[in-house]
């Protein structure tokens, strides 16, 4: 007969461990510092719905030579009677120059409308040898839609996450670590938010693509936490739930800190690529999420346990209080 070896993880506990359930001021001042950063940023820079989800008109012309996008934004302003943006950039196909105008329109862009426009932009830039490559119109009710859309999906994913953690940690807090999770995760979202605002970009799809990776990059951060705390019980069954959730975040720090020098330098690298390249339309996905894979480490070692222990011991000393 063969014996079957069966070999059990085990985790040595570290022979320093950090208080992480003392840094509530520290959190706490994040939270306030994120929040002044967004509203000032919001206020002085202003929120910019891209053209999907407030409707409007976004053309595309090649063009030839060196253009002056803010002439082309009064030719078409003149035009159209309404705010305009205009990028520069290059064909990903032809390697061409391309200039794109985006403006929001009731009207929408009819084919005379159309032929006006580049009537007036061949005439202003005769030069440049502009030719139409693609346009779209979005209707404002389109538009809406597909941003009542994004934010059901990421409210519908933290809904499943909280149900998640419930299940899958319910002896060790259940629910009220789902919420804390959350909780962390909506931090990570208001930073990679505010650097949206801050740095001028528009809010568009890459912001909901950018949403959704942090969502999966965070949660799977703190329930790694989650899970060494539900181990550690084990390992520690008269420790405080303090002890067990500093000597978990001390565990798992390292590990924490190697993944998140891996993501975020690749970020980082793809950004400065982004910018000398010239491909600036990529800089709205790259420059939030790096923000938020950089806060995601933080919330998941700091935000999640550390707002879940002081969630447990109130409850715990409002129970006791009772009795």
């Amino acid at each position: 007969m063969s014996k079957k070896n069966t070999q059990i993880e085990t985790v040595a506990i570290p022979a320093k461990v950090y208080n992480f359930c003392s840094k509530k001021k520290l959190i706490l001042g994040v939270v306030i510092a994120v929040v002044l950063v967004f509203i000032c940023g919001a206020i002085i820079r202003g929120i910019h719905l891209a053209i999907e989800f407030k409707g409007g008109t976004l053309i595309t012309y090649s063009y030839q030579g060196d253009i002056n996008s803010n002439d082309v934004a009064s030719t078409v302003k003149d035009v159209v009677g309404s705010s305009v943006t205009v990028r520069t950039g290059e064909s990903l196909d032809s390697g061409g120059k391309q200039l794109t105008i985006s403006f929001t329109s009731d009207q929408g862009l009819t084919a005379d409308r159309q032929t006006e426009l580049t009537s007036a932009l061949r005439d202003k830039f005769a030069d440049n040898a502009l030719e139409i490559y693609d346009s779209n119109d979005v209707s404002p009710s389109s538009g809406r839609e597909f941003l009542l859309k994004c934010l059901i999906a990421v409210l519908f994913a933290a809904f499943i996450v909280i149900i998640y953690i419930a299940i899958r940690f319910k002896n060790i807090g259940g629910w009220s670590a789902g919420v804390c999770s959350i909780f962390a995760l909506c931090l990570d979202l208001l930073v990679a938010f505010t650097a949206t605002v801050v740095c001028g970009f528009n809010i568009d799809s890459n912001i909901v693509a950018v949403f959704l990776t942090i969502l999966g990059y965070s949660i799977n951060n703190t329930i790694v936490i989650y899970d060494r705390i539900r181990e550690n019980r084990k390992l520690m069954p008269k420790a405080s739930l303090n002890e067990l959730i500093n000597a978990s975040c001390t565990q798992s720090l390292t590990r924490s800190i190697r993944t998140s020098i891996t993501t975020i330098g690749t970020m980082l690298i793809v950004t400065i690529v982004v910018i000398v390249t010239g491909y600036d339309s990529l800089l709205s996905f790259s420059v939030p999420l790096m923000m938020g894979l950089i806060s995601g480490t933080f919330s998941s070692l700091f935000v999640a346990p550390v707002t879940w222990s002081w969630w447990k011991n109130k409850s715990a000393a409002k129970a006791k209080s009772s009795k």
